[in-house]
């Protein structure tokens, strides 16, 4: 089975870690939630879900990891500008390790420079920000490219998980 990393901050849209996470779980793999902080409590921006960390971004690599999911909310924008977070992408990316980012998820790619010749979507009102990083943006439930698993809103999430299980 394998071992999949959570990037989350807190202020993160409350399904699309719980509905991603539960289903991994379920289907057996081995999850961590990778914060900027370990022991760390993080809250859904809607109040219905929170989580701890349990792991800080610093103290984890990347080939640790088989996987790793981004979900959205204002999650990614927390975590976008740390160097750690930007270095961890690049190296599961570099791997050629699935990267599943729903809504605004992809900021984070996009910070670490990664959606250059890339096809993706993500929450629809990101589509200029997704273009500009190199993107080509589709308004798709999800959309799969190469390593790269990625879908618009909590609505898209039992396509998005689905995808994400086929590669894992």
């Amino acid at each position: 089975m394998s071992k999949v990393a959570f990037l989350l901050a807190n202020d993160f849209e409350d399904s699309e870690m719980q509905v991603p996470y539960d289903e991994v779980k379920k289907a057996g793999h081995e999850v961590e939630i990778i914060g900027l902080k370990a022991g760390e409590t993080l809250k859904g921006k809607g109040g219905k879900a929170s989580y701890t960390s349990d792991k800080a971004i610093a103290e984890v690599s990347a080939s640790d990891y088989d996987a790793v999911v981004i979900p959205g909310g204002s999650s990614p924008e927390n975590l976008r500008t740390d160097t750690d977070i930007l270095k961890f992408v690049t190296e599961i990316n570099s791997a050629k390790k699935p990267i599943a980012a729903i809504c605004h998820g992809p900021q984070i790619l996009a910070s670490a420079d990664l959606l250059k010749g890339r096809t993706i979507t993500s929450y629809p009102p990101l589509k200029d920000d997704m273009v500009n990083a190199g993107a080509e943006f589709k308004d798709h439930e999800a959309v799969v490219d190469g390593n790269y698993i990625t879908s618009r809103t909590p609505a898209d999430e039992p396509a998005f998980v689905r995808e994400l299980l086929k590669v894992i």
